[in-house]
């Protein structure tokens, strides 16, 4: 039996090796099943097929929209909203993320009411 209230210095520096190599080769294998499973996640897929020719009857495809005017950063909604108040809220949305309004996205601006929220 071993007396492990009475142990050496070279029979703890022995068991304390041990243990940090158990801890490593424990850590050293979580890493390679990480890996692993990373590259069977991001596996490329395989390149889709070219389309089938349309036949010849199909209708053309309708002609794509107008670029925005340059500096601007496209159309937006406005939903029971003053257009003097989304142009405000827009000016200080730009403002606080310090970037210049035309480098924002605005999808559409709607009014909540007090009695909504």
């Amino acid at each position: 039996m071993i007396d492990l209230v009475n142990i050496s210095v070279g029979n703890a520096a022995g068991y304390a090796l041990l243990g940090y190599l158990v801890v490593f080769f424990g850590l050293v294998l979580l890493m390679c099943v990480i890996f692993a499973m990373g590259k069977i996640m991001h596996k490329e897929k395989p390149a889709a097929a070219p389309a089938a020719a349309a036949p010849a009857a199909a209708p053309a495809a309708p002609a794509p929209k107008a670029e925005p005017a340059p500096g601007s950063a496209g159309d937006f909604k406005l939903y029971n909203t003053d257009p003097r108040d989304a142009a405000m809220v827009m000016a200080i949305v730009a403002d606080t993320l310090g970037k210049p309004l035309n480098e924002l996205r605005f999808i559409s601006i709607r009014e909540v009411k007090e009695d909504e929220v």
